[in-house]
This record gives C-alpha cells, structure tokens and sequence, in this order.
C-alpha cells in the first residue's frame, strides 16, 4: 500500500511539473490552444462518455463552483448518482457542476488539479471546436491501438462525420475528423467512469515534447484503484436524470436534454419550447476567475449568454447562429491576420465615397421610379380622353346605315325643292298659303341632311 501511494505521489508530482508550462501560458498569453497543447490536456478524458464528458466541459468553464463541488464531494464520499445531485440543489452552483456530484471519481480526481480545470474550461470556451477535434483525434488513436471498443461497461460507435450545414461560413482552418467515434453507456441508466493511464492507452504519443497529462483518481476513495494497462472501469453508478448533455458532433457543440434537465433541476427549469437547447455558457457563474482574454472575453461571453437567452425563449435554434458566427469570427480573423483589413488611406477614401453615394442613389432611384411611373399614368389617361372624344366625334360615320339616312336626306331635300314651283303652277293665284306650307316642311329635312353632311366631310377632313 505504501508502494502504491509513493507511486501515486510520484506520478502526480511528474503531472504538476508538465502543467506548469500550460498554466503560465494560459495566465500570460490570449493566444489559442495548439493542438499540442489540446491532445495532451485532453487525453486524460476523452475516453469519457460522451454525455459525461459534455458536461464535465461545462462545469469547467465554471472554476470556483468546482472547486466547491469538489469540497462537498470530498465531505459526502458516499453521495453518489442522483440522489447526490438532489442534494446539492439548493446551491447557487451552475447546473453542470451541480451534475458532477452524481461522479465523485470524475469530480475528486479532476478537482486534484484546478489549473487544469481551469484551462479545459478556458479552451472549451474559445475554442470547441478545436476541442472537440482533439477529442476525436485522441479516441481514433485508442481505437487504432485496441484499447477501445465495446464491453459491458461502454458502447462503441464510429460514425460518418455530418455534413457541415449550408448556413455555415467556411473558412481556412483543419478539416473535422473524417468519422466520429461516439462512447455511450452500455447501460442508458448505469454510468461508468473510465481511468487509464494516457500514456498507454493511446499507443506511441505523437508529440513528444507534449506527452499527456495524468491523474489517477486519488488514494483513499471507494473508486481508488491500480492502473496498469488498458482502462480499468470501477463500480457503475445507477442514473435517470443526472446527464443531460450530450455532443452535437455535427455542429461541434454541445446539447441540453431539456427533459432530463428539468426533472433534476425542478427550481431552475428551462422554458423554452423544444426537447432540445444548446448549451450557453453563463458569466454570472464564472465567480472571481479572470478569463482567458480578460474582460474584453467576459463581455463577449455576456453579450452572447443575453442573445442566445433572448432567442431560445422564442423559440429560435441558437445552434446554427452560434456556428455562424463562431465561422464569420474566424473569417474575419484570418482577413485581418492575412493584413486584407489594412487598406490603403486612398482605398478607404475611395470606399467611403462609394459607401456615401449608395445610400443616395438607393434612395433616389425609387422617387424617380415612383414620379415617371406617376407621369406614364398621367400621359396615359390624357391619351384615352382624347381617343374616347375622337371617337365619340367620328362614331357613325363609317357606317352604311348612316350613309343610306344621309343619301335620303338629299333626295328628300331634291324631291322637297322640286315640290314648291309644281304646287304653285297648279294652285290659283288668290291662295298662296297651301304653296307655302308645303314648302316649309321639305326645308327643314334639307338642313338636317346638311348639317349631317358638312358634319361627316368635316370629320373624314380630321
């Protein structure tokens, strides 16, 4: 047993002074993760199920609550599964952490270190997709050595990696693994936590420089046990509700069983109309740990955590969203980075005169629209008056039935003047009234017809 501990100790003082290096980078540089960095900080977990890993890359982002977490586990050493979680649901810690209870080996072995619980927590949120890629990366290397497949305790699935979404924006950087291999309980309601030694398990390491953090789960605890070779699997922990997250491999996120959730969280519910929610990591759980960034990362984080809140109650699906800008964000960079944001002073002049004469021209072209529209319409109408009048003016006089009244208007106008001298021939000479009257009857049919007839040669004249 002595043997053991002053082997435990001496693993652990050589995991410290690897760390070292990683802890001062992150506390003086902003700078991303490498990959080298990543496999070496995430080999001791990836082999992780993954809706236990998802939510212990949460809980990570969350520093002081785990270290609190940690201390409460360490005074309940038998609390364990869900009646654990039930039991700390009074605490104002974050629901991930909060989780992390129901896996005390998980929990204590992790708490061991808060360096790097803080700096998986720092590269989660800067980077997940970056993290999520090692992930897969350390788990095809464990696979290729034989020390991963199904058993009793896990399943093993290797997966076609999901086509990226149509929204999103590509850019220049690694390409996604070509398959996801995905680890879940043999046993939905039956949890076992993992423990092996990285510097095994994944074969022959691929930086030498960056070998692979590792922490056995600490002496003394129920879980303790000797790792040799391959994974050793300790007692299963029975669960219904305590893991709700879970790997959105497509995406690269993680996501919230909304159910699962609320029935384990009943006085922090989430009320949103969907199964499922992306995660969005909250600040306000952040306590005194400065960000990797600083406070320009905070803000950020903020202004992210009140949108993404404010989309989710509408029901909107901030995955996407979150993708999209996570692309745009480092589409931007890679510009910047390339000095394509540094134009010339003459450029930007230039740009900026374009950008002032736009709004102009977008704005005049549709007044114009509008007024020559109006003045086609006005041209339009006038056009139809003067056809309707002419039309009206000329109605008829192209017909034949006019034609024939107009011909026997003129021959009554003939016959009406030849009617008179043969009436007064005949009529004496004492009675000239009878010769009048019929002569003012004809007259007034010849005026007619010529008024009809200088009628039709004025308008055939137009």
């Amino acid at each position: 047993m002595i043997q053991q501990i002053l082997s435990w100790l001496k693993r652990a003082a050589l995991g410290a002074v690897l760390l070292l290096p990683l802890a001062a980078a992150a506390q003086t540089s902003d700078k991303p993760f490498s990959n080298e960095q990543l496999d070496q900080m995430l080999a001791q977990i990836a082999l992780y199920p993954d809706s236990l890993l998802s939510q212990v890359m949460m809980a990570a982002t969350y520093p002081d609550d785990f270290a609190k977490a940690v201390a409460w586990s360490k005074a309940h050493p038998d609390a364990k599964g869900d009646s654990a979680v039930k039991m700390v649901e009074n605490e104002s810690w974050d629901p991930s952490v909060a989780s992390l209870v129901a896996f005390p080996e998980a929990l204590i072995t992790l708490g061991e270190k808060p360096d790097y619980v803080r700096n998986l927590g720092d590269a989660f949120l800067a980077q997940p997709e970056d993290v999520m890629d090692s992930v897969q990366r350390l788990r095809a290397a464990a696979q290729k050595a034989g020390n991963l497949s199904s058993n009793e305790q896990i399943k093993v699935s290797a997966q076609a990696a999901p086509a990226p979404s149509s929204t999103t924006v590509v850019v220049q950087q690694a390409a996604p693994p070509p398959q996801v291999i995905v680890i879940e309980p043999a046993q939905p309601q039956v949890v076992y936590v993992p423990a092996y030694n990285p510097a095994v398990v994944y074969g022959p390491w691929w930086y030498p420089s960056y070998p692979p953090y590792y922490y056995p789960p600490p002496p003394g605890y129920w879980f303790y046990r000797p790792i040799a070779t391959g994974i050793a699997y300790g007692v299963g922990i029975g669960v219904s509700n305590a893991l709700w997250g879970g790997f959105d491999w497509g995406r690269r996120d993680v996501d919230i069983n909304v159910n699962r959730y609320n029935n384990i969280n009943v006085n922090r519910k989430i009320d949103v109309n969907s199964n499922r929610v992306s995660w969005n990591h909250d600040p306000k759980h952040r306590g005194n740990t400065p960000y990797r960034g600083g406070d320009a990362t905070r803000q950020k984080l903020e202004k992210k955590h009140d949108t993404d809140n404010r989309q989710a109650y509408r029901g909107k699906d901030t995955s996407r969203d979150a993708g999209r800008d996570a692309s745009r964000d480092k589409a931007a960079q890679a510009m910047q980075d390339r000095g394509a944001g540094k134009a010339p002073a003459q450029g930007r002049d230039a740009g900026a005169g374009r950008g002032a004469a736009a709004p102009k021209a977008a704005g005049a072209g549709p007044d114009a629209a509008r007024q020559k529209a109006a003045e086609a319409d006005r041209d339009a109408a006038r056009q139809r008056a003067q056809q309707a009048s002419k039309d009206n003016a000329l109605k008829g006089v192209n017909d034949r039935d006019a034609g024939r009244q107009i011909d026997r208007g003129a021959a009554s106008q003939k016959a009406a003047s030849a009617r008179p001298s043969a009436a007064a021939a005949k009529a004496p000479a004492a009675k000239p009234a009878p010769a009048k009257a019929p002569a003012a009857k004809p007259a007034a049919v010849p005026a007619k017809a010529a008024a009809a007839r200088g009628g039709d040669k004025g308008g055939r004249g137009r």
